[in-house]
């Protein structure tokens, strides 16, 4: 600033000189000898050359001076300002990633329960207790990111500053959940061995594999039995579940044989991973054969559960006038009329002496009956609490079973199920069923838009191409994949198998 004061009087300077008003009288003088005046251009020149050179100096200077003051000032540290903290991310990516980080996290506590299962079968439950809390630990931490979302997609929080917290809440849960088990992933295999040697394990493995192999003539012929016994409807959705446990035992077949010509052969790292694979098939194969011999179990306890349901509808029923005086009188008639329509239907179902769906029935008569009640005690609970955990175990093996295409829906649904069902059975079990059956259908939706129900991107090498049955690989379908095994993100990928 003083340089550019400076430069600016040592211009005016002149022009006040010569502009002076006032004439100043000059002596006479004699004759005086012609001199060559001093060229006038080459003084002004002179003159102003000096201040411009001062003025840009000047200017040069203030623009150091600025960038420098504002530099420092980004970079402080020091009390009186702090680090320009970088923009937040915009909330379409913090939503991508968090539905991404959900999927990735619930497969890796899948596989990690599924891998300690075994491992408790070696050695049993207190040697692989540390493991199993990491476990826990982390499907608690999973559990909350999954409540967070719910309530995310539910609306809550509304300001959009909490929504994007809530979605940083919801990533870092679980990153804690993939840390958990990152953590924990070295002492497990110091336990298991396998890098040591499979034999143990794959004696293990293979047991399990021969229990599974009887087991499927038998439920056979109980699908079978239930297709005689009730309506199509009521065992739809186990249709075709033997034919893919045997499917998943047939490739693990192919693997346990792989496994164990690779451990004679000394080739212990190809040997592990053959070794999880066959692992992954075969708690598939349980999977499915559980869901026909469960929903078997439950169809038949509901149908022995539907006249004393019936009965107890109806005696609620008979009481409505007394319960529903706070109600409207013609909300009180409609669902009267609702509920008297719906019972009869079901009492004429039941009459008829054909096939009929006994969990269906049930869930109809405990929708019809709740309207009419301030609360479900007795036959009518337990009717709902029958009905809400078949739904959520069938919504739960589908997903296992076909993991690499169900997304981040079906898995909030599923696990809001879940947390209902544990935490409060009685009261919210009808709730729990509804949400229990909408995340089958979107589990089911998502498969049939995958195209490929058992592709999983995340468990192939890069550069390759395959498919997994929910986290197993296919044989044929690529030269070299991933098996994934107990972990998080740095350690789930650590085995490979050679699909040749």
């Amino acid at each position: 600033m003083l340089g550019g004061v400076v430069g600016l009087v040592w211009l005016l300077l002149p022009w006040m000189t010569i502009t002076s008003g006032s004439a100043v009288a000059l002596p006479r003088a004699g004759a005086a000898t012609v001199a060559a005046a001093p060229r006038q251009d080459e003084t002004s020149a002179g003159y102003l050359a000096l201040p411009l050179v001062v003025v840009v100096a000047a200017g040069v200077l203030a623009g150091y001076g600025y960038v420098r003051r504002t530099r420092r000032a980004r970079t402080r540290t020091t009390p009186g300002g702090g680090p320009t903290a970088p923009s937040p991310p915009p909330s379409d990516e913090l939503d991508k990633r968090s539905r991404e980080l959900l999927v990735r996290a619930d497969d890796w506590v899948r596989t990690s329960g599924e891998e300690l299962g075994f491992a408790e079968a070696r050695f049993g439950t207190a040697a692989t207790a540390p493991f199993a809390r990491a476990v826990q630990a982390a499907g608690a931490e999973l559990a909350a990111a999954f409540r967070m979302r719910r309530r995310y997609d539910q609306g809550v929080p509304e300001d959009p500053a909490a929504r994007r917290q809530a979605l940083a809440g919801v990533i870092g849960r679980c990153e804690e959940a993939g840390r958990l088990l990152d953590a924990a992933a070295g002492g497990f295999d110091e336990l298991r061995g396998l890098d040591r040697g499979v034999g143990g394990a794959l004696e293990v493995a293979e047991a399990r594999f021969r229990e599974l192999t009887g087991r499927t003539a038998a439920t056979e012929a109980v699908l079978a039995g239930l297709a005689r016994r009730y309506v199509p409807s009521a065992s739809e959705h186990v249709t075709g579940y033997v034919e893919q446990a045997k499917d998943r035992l047939m490739f693990a077949t192919a693997r346990l044989n792989r496994a164990r010509q690779q451990a004679d052969r000394g080739e212990g790292e190809q040997a592990a991973g053959q070794l999880r694979a066959a692992e992954g098939a075969v708690v598939q194969a349980a999977v499915f054969l559980d869901g026909v011999e469960r929903l078997a179990a439950e169809l038949d306890e509901a149908a022995a559960m539907v006249p004393a349901a019936l009965s107890g509808a109806e005696a609620e029923r008979a009481g409505t006038a007394v319960r529903l005086t706070d109600v409207p009188a013609g909300e009180a008639r409609a669902r009267i009329l609702h509920a008297d329509s719906v019972l009869a239907s079901v009492r004429q179902e039941l009459t008829s002496g054909r096939p009929y769906d006994p969990l269906d029935v049930l869930r109809r008569i405990v929708e019809a009956a709740a309207p009419l009640a301030t609360g479900r005690t007795g036959v009518l609970s337990a009717a709902a609490l029958l009905t809400a955990r078949s739904a959520t175990s069938a919504a739960a093996g589908f997903v296992t079973t076909h993991r690499g295409a169900v997304g981040t829906a079906a898995r909030t649904l599923l696990t809001e199920a879940e947390r209902l069902l544990a935490t409060r059975p009685s009261t919210d079990a009808p709730h729990a069923d509804v949400l229990a059956r909408e995340a089958r259908h979107h589990a089911e939706q998502d498969v049939r838009t995958h195209g490929n129900p058992y592709a999983e991107p995340d468990t192939h090498t890069p550069g390759t191409a395959g498919a997994v049955l929910g986290g197993i690989v296919l044989p044929g379908s690529s030269p070299a994949s991933i098996t994934p095994s107990f972990g998080g993100p740095r350690t789930r990928n650590r085995r490979t198998v050679q699909l040749v």
